[in-house]
């Protein structure tokens, strides 16, 4: 068995027999692998039109009452993403049954804007952690701290946090990083740097503290242990990149998962979906005022789109009442801030 690599695509061949090669053919296999990627091209679908995009969505029972509404939609909405909307109707003979085009076109916007009302959420706890990590570093370890390798669990690790924040330093074009170069000659202090960290970089990081580390932020902010918001970061930096890149929540089971207590499961949470996600934002929001204003407005949303079925996003029943007592259970953790 071969593994090829043709530009963006991988094909797997496997050989069950020896080939013999053709008189006058290329012994090293050319003309064979030749034969294979113009076979893989004979399937590749050829490009439709908007107009043949709207037909091929009829032929397979979508209701379209206006074609030129629907090309309109196509002519602003990849027809394969649109059609990623349409899965929760489809049958088994491929067609979609009772469906609509503006079905389809209402769950797209539906995702889009529950896209937006959780990435301001998510930026609080990035920024939330940016101070918990840098503080406790910076106090435990002094201001370079996060440069010596016997502060964190794994070496090489650190070492790829290190290149990471190297990069994120030659790229940037923030006054702050500009003037360390200038005046500090290109030392960042742990309080610096970590303004510069991606979501993904600071949830790595945080994973790599010492588990004594972990467990102090987790304790001291979450009344939780380390390794519960070391996944519950994981996830949520995952989930964070599905929206900042516009990708589809809806009708989707999440890969990286958040670890829940077994009281949560018994909610009738499961971890694989976007409420489990949602769930360990509000576990993990500080600003109890704020957090109730978000649930305010999700189940407002929620109530503009009736084409919405939770079941989808793994809404247990009570999902409403599960969110709102994150924010009053009155651990030392929830506070409210005051108004700007």
């Amino acid at each position: 068995m071969e593994r090829l690599t043709k530009g963006l695509f991988q094909y797997t061949i496997i050989v069950t027999e020896p080939t013999t090669p053709l008189n006058n053919a290329d012994q090293g296999g050319t003309f064979y692998l030749a034969g294979i990627f113009m076979e893989i091209r004979k399937h590749i679908k050829k490009p439709t039109t908007f107009k043949e995009q709207v037909q091929i969505l009829k032929s397979r029972n979508l209701i379209i009452d206006d074609e030129n509404m629907a090309i309109s939609i196509l002519q602003n909405i990849n027809y394969y993403r649109l059609s990623a909307y349409l899965l929760t109707y489809k049958t088994k003979d491929g067609s979609y049954n009772g469906a609509s085009i503006m079905d389809a076109f209402r769950l797209y916007q539906f995702d889009q804007d529950l896209r937006n009302l959780i990435l301001p959420m998510l930026e609080n706890i990035e920024i939330a952690f940016r101070t918990h990590i840098a503080y406790l570093i910076a106090h435990k370890y002094g201001a370079l701290g996060y440069q010596d390798c016997r502060n964190f669990r794994n070496e090489s690790y650190h070492r790829d946090m290190l290149k990471d924040l190297e990069d994120e330093i030659n790229r940037s074009d923030e006054i702050f990083v500009g003037h360390h170069k200038r005046y500090y000659g290109g030392v960042f202090p742990i309080w610096v740097v970590i303004e510069l960290t991606t979501f993904g970089v600071l949830s790595k990081m945080y994973s790599n503290l010492l588990d004594e580390d972990k467990d102090e932020i987790a304790d001291k902010y979450y009344d939780t242990k380390g390794e519960f918001v070391r996944t519950w970061l994981h996830s949520l930096s995952t989930l964070r990149n599905i929206c900042a890149h516009y990708g589809r929540l809806y009708n989707r089971r999440l890969k990286i998962t958040p670890k829940l207590f077994k009281m949560d499961r018994k909610k009738g949470i499961r971890n694989d979906t976007v409420f489990a996600n949602i769930y360990i934002i509000g576990r993990l929001s500080n600003d109890k005022e704020k957090w109730g204003h978000f649930v305010t407005r999700l189940a407002a949303l929620i109530e503009q789109y009736e084409v919405v079925d939770l079941k989808y996003l793994g809404f247990p029943e009570n999902w409403e009442g599960i969110l709102r007592s994150l924010g009053t259970q009155g651990d030392s953790s929830v506070v409210s801030f005051p108004d700007s």
